[in-house]
Order: C-alpha cells, then structure tokens, then sequence
C-alpha cells in the first residue's frame, strides 16, 4: 500500500510501530491538521501497541499542528520536522521530548 493520504498514513501507523521503541512508551499525541489534507487524529502508543483514533484528545501529552501536507512529507522522510518546526510551520505543544521520539517509533515509514 503507498499511502497518499493523511487518513491511510494515520491508518498504517499502528502496522510500522516498532514495539522494542515503544515498550517503555505510554504517551498521547493529538495531531491537528490543516487544510486539503486536515483532520484530527489521536496517537496513542501504550505497551508497545498503537492505536489511531480521529477526533480531539481532552488532555494529550503532546499536541502537533501542522498542515496535511506537511505531515505526509514528514512521515515520508521528504521534510524534516525539526526544519519545519523551527520555520514555524510546525507548532508543538506540550512535552518536545515525546514529540522528538516520533521518528524512532515509526522508523519503516517513507
């Protein structure tokens, strides 16, 4: 499968989980994204499972606004994040460290 959009990337996640990286994890991020590609997705890696929910987490450890765009080139390794963060096209709230983790988790995708 090649996925090539926001909702089949976010679909994929919890099959590219690497479960070794994610062991010791217990962690929520809430995606908000804009424009063609947005939505809302929910990101939680607990005991070295993933699970992908659409909507809006009432309290996650870290919050990741970008638009879907962004975040497809970013999960295919086509952006970095820490590039478009610094640009200010990537907003993170939260805990950074958990956000840092991202790559390492998922490290198959693009």
């Amino acid at each position: 499968m090649n996925p090539n959009t926001v909702k089949d990337f976010f679909q994929l996640l919890p099959s590219k989980l690497d479960a070794e990286a994610a062991e010791d994890l217990d962690g929520v991020y809430q995606f908000d994204l804009s424009g063609a590609q947005g939505g809302q997705y929910i990101l939680t890696i607990r005991e070295g499972a993933c699970q992908v929910t659409e909507g809006l987490h009432e309290d996650p450890q870290v919050s990741l606004s970008m638009t879907g765009e962004d975040c497809i080139k970013i999960l295919k390794g086509q952006l970095s994040g820490p590039v478009v963060a610094m640009s200010g096209r990537l907003k993170i709230s939260g805990d950074i460290g958990l956000a840092m983790k991202l790559k390492a988790l998922f490290p198959t995708i693009g």
